[in-house]
């Protein structure tokens, strides 16, 4: 499986969040983002290139290029196909040990591609694709299942020639009849946003031979990523899919039989999930592998409560943890195991693209259809106030959807912008072509910052939203209501002054406090919310990704399309970016639809951390420095049993 690009690292405490199916996101690595998926429970430009030229001969009209890999832009791919292995892996690190952490909630199912049930976090870690990407570049994927990938320069169509060796975790050979099978199964039973891109990408996909798969592409859908797109789909056994009566859109215990690295283990439902390395692995001396997979056991263990997760780690019922509560990395690592050094306690760079978390607000319900209501949710957060207060100021302040990237849209609309966007103006939001890019609201050292507080009120005015004598706004005999869906305990203390803001506003506002369960309920169709978090961040390489968040085609079907975005400017937008056919037309193409997402006023911005807070006992290794993408700790991360067995022997819980 390959893991989106964005960063894993949600900020304070924030709760799980489902993802998309991943291939149809920027490459990645393939289990490197999964310790802090399963942690956080939420889950990224390009390298200069001095390597290759593998895409010389397409660039230079050749009819048809042999590859071992592809680069989402003309140029070349970082590593060549003669190398050894990535530039940010230890080739020579040892394999052996577990690496344990921890996820919130729990889980009663083993397949990751529903939406029916809660997946194990872990549970994509056995599916492998027939490309990958690495945790140093952005836009570039190398053959994992396909030995190489044979394509014209206008990418029409494809043609993937499997590994001889290639292989499922039980020995039976993985074959291309098993690679479209998997396709044909995501075409028809993956979710609705994504079924709806393959179909509308892909005309042809069949056999030619046992170890050669072909698609041809519709004629005038957007090339730039086809390739990836079914070159990440997750591959499993046709055979053991059908003998085993398995379905892909419903909850099972039962996993699909993949071909990765790795295998389920002991399976507690709900309470602990363990994979255990395949010591028969086919791929284990690929070059794309070496210095990969260290780990002998990845294990998971679920808490309900974020305080007494931290004690698990305390206690040894874990090793490694990333930190999501700046309380916590504040004030909760004062404790023997760190004075004797057991446990290390890292800030870690991180180079990726923000997670772009915030409040979203259900457009779909009547009191926010006006956006100057929208507006004023925006300016009765006290960013400012709670960094300082409940955060020990570790944080900063989220503004854009490509937050910490050259995606981002700043001051007014560049003349370029200005050409994509002018022609929609008719279904753009006031102030698109004219005014700065909104920013998130600065707020003074006072929860409530008084300013603040009179412009949303002369917004609400202005909207139709009367304060009555009781102090609560009504329009039309309407109360404007507004309700926050929050399944953690922890973020309790971050919500309550947001509701008290809004309340003396006079908005009727409270929290909902739901398990993760009701909470992953209630943010599936039909959306019975008002207002939620989520992780609206892209990747550096936008594409069809896009119409899962902000189509109009999956406002009822997505689970990704939380705040109901449905708008033609949008639209047309997103299409221009997944045609978009150089890094400088992107990057204008992503500006402006930023710029657009940004004066509709759909959220209210949070706050990313730049760094991985980490605490994990002093029995593993990493790269240093790492690689900029990536955290990689159940990836390329590595056991040092002599330090353990020292450890062990000073009395550590290990």
């Amino acid at each position: 499986m390959i893991p989106t690009r964005r960063s894993a690292r949600a900020a304070t405490l924030s709760r799980a969040a489902e993802t998309p199916l991943l291939g149809f996101r920027a490459m990645a690595f393939s289990v490197a983002a999964l310790a802090a998926l399963a942690a956080a429970g939420a889950v990224r430009a390009q390298e200069t290139s001095e390597g290759s030229s593998t895409s010389a001969e397409a660039e230079a009209g050749a009819e048809m290029v042999t590859q071992h890999g592809i680069a989402t832009f003309p140029g070349s791919l970082k590593y060549g196909p003669d190398f050894e292995h990535l530039d940010y892996v230890n080739p020579d690190a040892p394999k052996g040990g577990e690496m344990s952490t921890w996820a919130f909630g729990g889980y009663d199912s083993m397949n990751p591609y529903s939406v029916k049930g809660r997946a194990d976090r872990l549970s994509s870690t056995p599916y492998e694709s027939l490309l990958t990407g690495t945790a140093d570049e952005i836009g570039s994927a190398y053959g994992l299942l396909a030995e190489s990938l044979t394509f014209p320069a206008d990418r029409s169509e494809v043609t993937f020639t499997l590994r001889e060796n290639a292989a499922f975790s039980d020995g039976s050979p993985l074959t291309a009849e098993d690679v479209l099978f998997s396709y044909e199964v995501f075409r028809e039973s993956g979710l609705p946003s994504f079924r709806s891109v393959l179909r509308e990408q892909v005309d042809v996909a069949e056999v030619i031979d046992e170890r050669t798969i072909h698609f041809t592409f519709t004629e005038d859908a957007p090339k730039r990523d086809v390739i990836q797109t079914v070159g990440g789909l997750p591959v499993f056994s046709k055979a053991h899919y059908e003998e085993n009566g398995l379905d892909l859109a419903e909850n099972s215990m039962t996993p699909f039989l993949g071909s990765g690295p790795y295998v389920p283990g002991r399976i507690d439902v709900g309470q602990s999930s363990s994979y255990e390395r395949n010591p028969e692995y086919w791929g284990e001396d690929l070059p794309i592998n070496v210095g990969r997979n260290n780990f002998d056991t990845l294990r998971l263990e679920y808490f309900a409560d974020y305080s007494v997760a931290l004690e698990g780690l305390k206690g040894g019922a874990y090793t490694f943890r990333q930190e999501f509560s700046s309380r916590d990395w504040a004030t909760g690592y004062d404790f023997p195991a760190i004075d004797r050094g057991w446990i290390v306690r890292e800030e870690l760079e991180d180079g990726s693209i923000a997670t772009g978390q915030g409040w979203v607000m259900n457009l779909r319900e009547p009191q926010f259809q006006d956006p100057r209501v929208r507006q004023a949710m925006n300016l009765l957060f006290n960013f400012e106030w709670t960094n300082e207060q409940l955060f020990y100021g570790l944080y900063q302040r989220v503004d854009s959807f490509f937050e910490n990237s050259e995606l981002e849209a700043t001051g007014l609309p560049s003349e370029e912008e200005l050409a994509i966007l002018e022609p929609l103006s008719a279904d753009l939001p006031e102030g698109v072509l004219t005014e700065e890019v909104p920013v998130a609201p600065t707020s003074g050292a006072r929860q409530m910052d008084r300013t603040n507080i009179r412009a949303a009120n002369a917004l609400l005015d202005e909207a139709g939203w009367e304060v009555g004598s009781d102090g609560l706004r009504r329009k039309d005999g309407r109360t404007l209501s507004v309700e926050i869906l929050n399944d953690s305990q922890t973020f309790e203390r971050i919500v309550n002054p947001y509701v008290q803001n809004l309340r003396s506003a006079g908005i009727d506002a409270s929290m909902e406090r739901v398990d993760q369960a009701q909470a992953t309920e209630r943010e599936r169709p039909p959306f019975d919310f008002d207002i939620t978090t989520q992780m609206l961040g892209q990747d550096n390489i936008p594409g069809a990704g896009l119409k899962q968040y902000f189509g109009s085609e999956s406002v009822d079907t997505s689970v990704f399309n939380k705040a109901g975005i449905q708008s033609p400017a949008i639209d047309s937008l997103i299409r221009t970016i997944m045609e978009a056919e150089s890094q400088e037309e992107l990057n204008v193409a992503a500006r402006a639809l930023d710029r657009v997402l940004r004066h509709m006023h759909v959220w209210v911005p949070q706050w990313h951390n730049p760094a991985y807070l980490v605490a994990y006992y002093d029995i593993f290794r990493h790269p240093d420095p790492l690689p900029p993408y990536a955290l990689g700790s159940m990836d390329f991360w590595w056991y040092d049993a002599e330090r353990a067995e020292e450890l062990s022997a000073a009395g550590a819980p290990l």
